[in-house]
């Protein structure tokens, strides 16, 4: 197959699972009215997100989904995050990653930490595609950027396991598949839950996917944006606003195994044995994966964008989950700034750059726990129901969610 055909058979499906053609992604009644956490009338936090509440509120992002969906087993894709619509490579932005857990596949860390930069779009796929979906960036760099000299580049490619829903071995993933989402990649609304990257993931018991939010924050007499975009594939019990929905909604069992029969007994004190709770059959009921995309156009180098960075993981605690052992937990940060740009060639040897003082920081690092806890929840607000290579992964019930949280007083 051509790329052309391939790209063209990629947009089709992802269109086609969004119309909800029949693609193996089940459409059960609790999927007829998929919706984000603010139109079920829940507010996190206490500040305001932008006009789209999303990643692209910051302006010059850019994101683009590839879908697939084959058969009765491949459920995977590619989402990929442009820092702006120029040649990143010649123009690249200020950048840094902060490892929360690292049980996973991220490339680029090194060159990232090195030089505080960003020098290719941020690529998120599936565990086993992350060499393919790398080399594949590097060729798109190299065929798009306007300096035919260049012999080094640096891929940022994210990802989660999504092996449950995906028949993951198989090498589903190429070159045209990335290409497909960087073309499609644009500013405005940004396709959420089982699309791109998070076709094929779970999270906290139920589907997870793909989320996205945003936050606004006045720092002096400048009011700068925040955002974050999360491929959501981790483990835990869910919680919405201090409550325990996942316990509610019977979708915590697998703390069940880790409580002893008497919680006073010293010594050795065994608890239930799992399989008389159906765990032996669920796997990686803890576990899983995060990425967390953030993107800010506040003035605002490396130094401020790791602190930043470090923030981001709270919110992974606020929605019940703990970074598991095989949880890989990621979050990549940049800055927009057209100021703090990093040209590939230049003639100075030293340069002057404006940017926040650390002391004006604050408002950034409540912004981005806020921004990610509600990306967490948009993931899984507009997934829907999959059933795939080894099972199925139940949307999150909102009907039930709001019952739950109308009990609790929320």
């Amino acid at each position: 197959m051509t790329s052309i055909a391939k790209t063209a058979l990629s947009i089709f499906t992802m269109m086609a699972s969004i119309l909800g053609a029949d693609l193996g992604i089940a459409k059960g009644q609790e999927d007829a009215a998929r919706m984000r956490v603010r139109q079920l009338g829940l507010e996190v936090g206490v500040l305001t997100p932008g006009p789209l509440n999303a990643i692209t509120d910051v302006q010059g992002v850019l994101v683009g989904h590839t879908t697939v969906v084959e058969g009765d087993s491949i459920r995977t894709g590619v989402t990929a995050i442009r820092p702006h619509p120029g040649d990143v490579f010649l123009e690249k932005v200020p950048a840094a990653i902060y490892v929360a857990n690292g049980f996973g596949k991220l490339t680029g860390v090194t060159q990232v930490d090195e030089l505080g930069t960003l020098e290719t779009p941020v690529v998120l796929t599936n565990t086993l595609a992350v060499g393919r979906v790398a080399d594949a960036l590097v060729r798109w760099t190299l065929d798009t950027t306007d300096d035919p000299a260049v012999r080094s580049v640096n891929p940022v490619v994210g990802e989660t396991n999504d092996g449950f829903l995906n028949a993951i071995r198989v090498p589903r993933i190429g070159s045209a598949e990335v290409e497909s989402a960087l073309a499609a990649a644009v500013a405005g609304p940004v396709a959420e839950g089982s699309v791109g990257a998070g076709t094929g993931t779970r999270a906290l018991g139920f589907k997870g996917g793909i989320g996205t939010a945003s936050r606004q924050v006045r720092i002096g007499d400048v009011v700068y944006t925040l955002g974050a975009l999360v491929q959501s594939n981790f483990g835990g019990a869910l919680e919405i606003k201090g409550v325990p929905v996942g316990q509610r909604l019977d979708a915590a069992d697998f703390i069940q195994r880790w409580l002893p029969t008497d919680p006073h007994a010293i010594g050795h004190n065994p608890g239930p044995d799992p399989v008389s709770y159906g765990l032996a059959d669920e796997p990686d009921a803890d576990g899983g994966s995060i990425v967390i995309v953030i993107a800010t156009d506040a003035p605002v180098g490396a130094d401020a964008l790791i602190r930043i960075a470090r923030r981001a993981p709270y919110a992974i605690g606020r929605v019940g989950g703990f970074s598991s052992h095989g949880s890989g937990d990621y979050v990549i940060a940049f800055s927009t700034h057209p100021q703090l740009r990093v040209s590939y060639r230049v003639d100075e040897i030293t340069t002057t750059r404006e940017s926040l003082r650390a002391e004006a920081l604050s408002p950034l690092f409540l912004a981005v726990i806020e921004a990610t806890e509600e990306a967490i929840l948009n993931s899984l607000f507009q997934a829907t129901t999959v059933t795939g290579h080894r099972g199925t992964a139940a949307a999150l019930p909102l009907d039930r969610v709001r019952e739950v949280l109308e009990q609790a007083g929320r």
